[in-house]
């Protein structure tokens, strides 16, 4: 992650307008994303080959992020970006729509172990920067949901409800929990490698 002078930490940000709009806390995520190299990840871990949307992976990247951060839900909800001066803010180039949708449509099946590179190499930055939880363990809830399921009737003719939860140390071994039995499997498994 090289220095700058030009970084995000140096942008003073004032309210003198009662009408501003609500996607000022951009600011905030796209500093984390500055200091943790986010753009950088993404520019070298996602080799696209000879795809039409190879060229500027993390900026293409970066806009797609903020514009979800920004509550978009489709990729024409990106040019929302573009007014102003957002660009300058947000400390990446923006693109426009039309190359976001070529961008997205090169990738496939195979990119997602690049794509889980970045994620891994990303929350590695973040605990290294003082984000994780330290020697304490913690819970990660990959799966919220509890589900009823049909099949074999659980206990009083009531259907069985499963979900599970895994328990993640810094050592990064987990244990499996499932909650409608209550009790733990152990697993180990490295997830940061």
């Amino acid at each position: 992650m090289p220095g700058s002078s030009h970084t995000l930490d140096r942008l003073d940000v004032r309210f003198d307008d009662e009408h501003l709009v609500s996607n000022g806390g951009l600011l905030l995520t796209a500093t984390l994303a500055q200091h943790l190299g986010l753009k950088e990840l993404f520019d070298s871990a996602i080799d696209l080959g000879s795809a039409p949307g190879r060229a500027n992976v993390g900026h293409k990247a970066m806009t797609v992020i903020h514009s979800l951060l920004a509550g978009g839900d489709c990729i024409d909800d990106a040019n929302a970006l573009r007014a102003g001066s957002t660009e300058q803010v947000l400390g990446h180039e923006l693109r426009a729509p039309s190359t976001l949708g070529t961008f997205l449509r090169s990738f496939t099946f195979g990119h997602a172990r690049q794509l889980d590179r970045v994620s891994r190499d990303l929350l590695a930055r973040a605990w290294a920067a003082g984000a994780g939880p330290g020697d304490d363990a913690f819970t990660i809830d990959l799966d919220s949901t509890i589900c009823e399921t049909y099949g074999f009737v659980g206990v009083h003719g009531n259907p069985q409800v499963s979900g599970r939860a895994f328990k993640l140390s810094r050592s990064a071994a987990f244990t499996l929990s499932r909650t409608s039995e209550g009790r733990e499997i152990p697993h180990s498994g490295s997830l940061l490698r």
